[in-house]
Order: structure tokens, then sequence, then C-alpha cells
């Protein structure tokens, strides 16, 4: 058996989830690398399918019967956690795999750091605070849940915290495909806040290689990494370059408080006020330290092509929220006529 980073044999890899629009990406490489592959979820998804060399296991994670029968008392060189996001979930995490894995990867989200942040760029030493957001708040829960039970049983985890990282199905706009609706019928679209903060933007892909190279390292037990892509962009440039994509030269963009959108739409706050409202530039030193190959090859300009045209060979993505159309009528409308002040 060829060796693959020390291992005698492929390690062995089992991945729980697997098919969303980071873990896809993951377990597609970490195939190709020749690792011994194990997906397990419930097998509902089929819009991101395993690989044919992936062993494909069904069962609820928050059925702890159904994994055991799934799973037995095999163990793993690796868990790749992409589907806990309370403590609880964290706490049935540490009872299943303590003393089968050699690590155990929790996918946390750069969203639990310091919001507003005090500084640029963040990093892995950035406070962990986002009084905006609980589904932030509960990953801070997890990794407290988790790094206790690595100081107190040595329990192997590591941390990965990916900010907003997409695939060629994802719109990271306010209203998803809505707005490239609006933007292709000549209507204005909505940018929150006034189009200049700074957003990152990681590709799944480029996100899976360095994600996968941290598997089976034991230097990387303890730790906690920050993953994302070293491009930045204003808001208004995002909006641009999906506008370009979409074959639409002059974008006509309004500005509203994300304060008002939230006031509006309270489903958008959490998201906006917790996250996409602020500007975030990350340091990647400490996973290119371990994982010097990792570099972010896949340029939004790119990225924004390839979400156009699959949503363009896909007219089922397509869909059109009314409710979002009015919201931008009216919030456009009234940001047309809202007075000029000191």
């Amino acid at each position: 058996m060829v060796s693959v980073r020390g291992f005698a044999a492929a390690p062995s890899i089992l991945f729980i989830g697997g098919t969303g629009v980071i873990s896809a990406a993951a377990v597609e490489r970490a195939v190709a690398q020749g690792h011994r592959v194990t997906v397990l979820n419930r097998g509902v998804s089929s819009l991101r399918p395993a690989p044919k060399d992936a062993e494909v296991l069904q069962a609820d994670v928050r059925d702890g019967a159904a994994v055991q029968a799934a799973l037995g008392n095999r163990r793993f060189d690796a868990v790749a956690d992409f589907v806990s996001f309370t403590p609880e979930h964290a706490a049935a995490g540490i009872a299943r795999f303590l003393g089968r894995t050699g690590q155990y990867v929790f996918i946390s989200s750069a969203s639990a750091y310091q919001k507003p942040p005090a500084r640029l760029p963040v990093l892995e030493s950035t406070p962990l605070r986002n009084p905006f957001w609980q589904y932030s708040r509960d990953k801070i829960a997890c990794e407290n849940v988790l790094m206790q039970a690595y100081r107190d049983e040595g329990f192997p985890v590591t941390i990965v915290r990916p900010s907003h990282t997409y695939d060629r199905t994802s719109l990271p706009l306010l209203g998803g495909w809505t707005d490239i609706h609006r933007l292709r019928s000549g209507l204005p679209v909505l940018v929150h806040g006034d189009g200049t903060s700074l957003w990152t933007l990681t590709h799944s892909r480029d996100f899976a290689v360095a994600f996968t190279a941290l598997l089976g390292r034991p230097q990387a037990v303890g730790e906690s990494y920050t993953i994302t892509s070293d491009e930045f962009l204003p808001w208004d440039q995002i909006y641009r370059l999906l506008a370009k994509a979409a074959g639409v030269s002059e974008p006509e963009l309004v500005h509203v408080s994300s304060e008002t959108i939230a006031a509006h739409a309270p489903s958008l706050g959490p998201g906006l006020l917790g996250d996409k409202a602020h500007s975030v530039i990350f340091d990647n030193a400490k996973i290119k330290s371990l994982v010097p190959e990792y570099r972010a090859d896949i340029p939004y300009s790119a990225g924004a092509r390839e979400i156009i045209g699959w949503h363009d060979a896909h007219p089922e993505a397509q869909t059109v929220d009314r409710d979002f159309m009015a919201l931008s009528g009216g919030l456009v409308a009234w940001a047309r006529r809202a007075p000029l002040t000191d």
C-alpha cells in the first residue's frame, strides 16, 4: 500500500455530512489523494453526490442508534464533522468518537470572531464574540466544549474556521438568484451599507486543498485554523462581478444601511449584522505554516462566471422570491426619497 504522509496505508477518513458546499469538495479531494473515505449522512441530497470511490453510509447523525448501527465500533484516522451546530451536538461527537479517532476536525465558522472586529486582519487569536448571531454563538459554545474535552481527556480536536465559502451553486447576494433576476430585468438591487465594506469569498475547491492537508496531522491537534482566500473585495465589486457574468454591464446598485434592511427583513438581520456588514480580512499565515502548498488560486471574477453559468444551465435553481422583490422595491423607493442629512 502506498504511504500517505507517514501512514503505513492510506488513512481512513470519516466525513460526517459530505454533500454540502464546503464538505463535498473536501470529500472529492480526499478521494483523489487516495484516502480511504467514508461519508455518513442522511442520503437526502443528490446535488453533490459522493465520488464513486467513497464509501457512503446512511444515518441521521442525531440518531445515536442509527449511527452505531452504521459505524459499529470502527475506528478512523480522522473524523471531519461538518454538521455540529450546538454544544449538545459537540458533546455527542465526543462521546461517540473518544478513543476511536486520531483526530476530530470540527468545522466552526469565521463568523465566531469578534464582531465588529477591533482590528484587522483577523487572526486565530482574535477573540470569539458575536452578540448579533445565535448561529455564531452556538459555534463558539461548540468550540468551548471540544477544547475542554481536549484539555481534560485528550480528545484530539482540531478546529477549522472557514468564512464565506462558495461553489457553483452559491450566490452571496442578499436576494440570491432574485438579485440576478432584477439585474437582468433592468431593476435596481439592494446593497447593504455603502457598498465599500470588504468581504472575503473562498471557493470550496481552494478550501479543500488546505482542509484535506490538515487531516491526519498530529501537530494540528489542539489547534484552530482559519482557512480563507487572501482576496478581499468591496461588496459593490462583488455585485458588479456577478452582474458582468450575467451580461449586465451597468448595474444599478442602491445602498441601504444594514440596520434598515434588518428592521424590514428580520430573517436577514443576524447574518447581516453578525457578519456581512463588517469588513473582514483574514490572515492565513497559520494554515500556510503547516500547509505551505496552500494558495487560493480561484479569484471571485472566475467564481462569478462559474456560478452564473451553472444557474443558466439549471433553470430549476432560478428561484425568484416575491417577498424579496417587494422588499427591494420598497427599500429602493424609500432610499431614493430619503432626505439628505448633515
